[in-house]
């Protein structure tokens, strides 16, 4: 336990991302397996896609599919030659 002297450690949740965690800090997994940080901040995966879980490796983040990556074309008529 901190001690009465420390301030809460400050979580920030983003919904389409990890947890944000002032750290240092200690992650026990559900396997009781310890993974520990001494960053000021570290990002803990929520979406467990991550190579590296607990910690974030911004699996998360959406890719662009190839056919968004093109430009979009769009039919256009060349104006008729004039006779």
């Amino acid at each position: 336990m901190p001690n009465a002297s420390e301030r809460p450690r400050r979580v920030t949740v983003d919904p389409e991302g990890p947890l944000l965690v002032e750290g240092p800090v200690e992650v026990v997994a559900d396997d009781g397996t310890v993974s520990v940080s001494e960053r000021f901040a570290v990002a803990i995966c929520t979406c467990r896609r991550s190579r590296s879980y607990p910690w974030c490796d911004t699996s998360h983040r959406k890719r662009v599919r190839r056919h968004e990556e093109q430009p979009s074309t769009t039919d256009t008529e060349e104006p008729e030659a004039s006779s």
